[in-house]
């Protein structure tokens, strides 16, 4: 992702990009969490009974979701699994995002211009890898996410804390149930990453190219939308089945083709776009926040280190 403008020309290094990314990353959770928790509670309504048509849904659209939520649990409820969440962020974001364009340049031996191939295998490498790295902190922010659900099915809450979170789930599924769905999560992240890192080079690049906008908050706003609204579309099948299955109680499903067969025979296909609205605005909102976060940590960062090195 090209950088540029002003006194911050100078190319960041790795570990500003990791840096900025992870930081970047837990901005745009703080300021969007709200909305992930409400598309976490619509995809997987309609699990426990999903052969009663007709019945009446306990959540009905985003806002929707929201109120009830806030109604029936409290407010603290839209940030049930934060704590996960900017764990999540930490080691995820700066890798498949802080290590892209590294990733770029692995590709093309060291070229500045990249095409969509070496673009699509840099975010599919990226993703991959974050995940390996991130894989818990996903399973326990969706456990404490979803765990709210849990009492219309005569359940108690799963968790106490972030910190019980993880150890219950090593000490009864064994520590792969902290890897749980981790398969469908690479997919997904495969996914994530191509659409939402492709998606944002190539409008930045094409906004800069064709004098659109300079280099600046504008162009990082458009371009993090655009990215946000391509990857919705593309990832919602695959990120409804990674939180179904991630959710789900040990031996409900084989895995994540069975979860996905499962949906398909109970509740159609539409189950594959549950949450779509909250999906959409909750990845909208979130790569226009971290993108613009990005591009000014890394730009700040910069300026920080110029102004120690110059002197007085």
């Amino acid at each position: 992702m090209a950088g540029g403008g002003g006194s911050a020309d100078l190319a960041p290094t790795v570990a500003v990009k990791v840096f900025a990314a992870g930081t970047a990353g837990c901005v745009a959770d703080l300021v969007t969490f709200p909305l992930d928790t409400a598309k976490v509670r619509l995809q997987i309504q309609g699990e426990s009974q999903p052969s009663l048509k007709g019945q009446r849904m306990k959540y009905r659209g985003v806002f929707g979701t929201i109120f009830t939520m806030v109604k029936t649990e409290g407010p603290r409820s839209l940030y049930s699994g934060l704590v996960a969440g900017l764990q999540r962020q930490m080691s995820f974001a700066s890798v498949r995002i802080g290590l892209y364009d590294t990733m770029k340049q692995f590709y093309t031996r060291g070229s500045e211009n990249a095409g969509i191939g070496a673009k699509l295998m840099a975010g599919c490498t990226t993703g991959g890898m974050a995940v390996a790295f991130a894989q818990p902190t996903d399973v326990v922010k969706i456990r404490f996410q979803a765990q709210g659900c849990l009492p219309e099915s005569g359940s108690v809450k799963r968790y106490s804390s972030t910190f019980d979170a993880y150890k219950t789930i090593a000490r009864e599924e064994g520590v792969r149930g902290l890897w749980k769905g981790c398969l469908p999560n690479i997919t997904r992240n495969a996914i994530v990453n191509c659409s939402e890192l492709v998606t944002y080079d190539i409008i930045k690049e094409l906004i800069l190219k064709y004098n659109l906008m300079t280099d600046n908050m504008p162009c990082h706003f458009v371009a993090g939308f655009a990215a946000g609204f391509c990857t919705t579309i593309v990832a919602s099948p695959v990120d409804v089945v990674k939180t179904r299955f991630m959710n789900s109680a040990p031996g409900k499903y084989s895995g994540a083709i069975n979860c996905a067969l499962t949906m398909l025979m109970k509740e159609g296909p539409t189950a594959f776009y549950k949450g779509f609205m909250p999906s959409f605005l909750r990845l909208g909102s979130w790569n226009i926040v971290m993108f613009v976060s990005y591009e000014q940590l890394k730009r700040g960062v910069i300026r920080l280190q110029q102004s120690l090195e110059s002197p007085l």
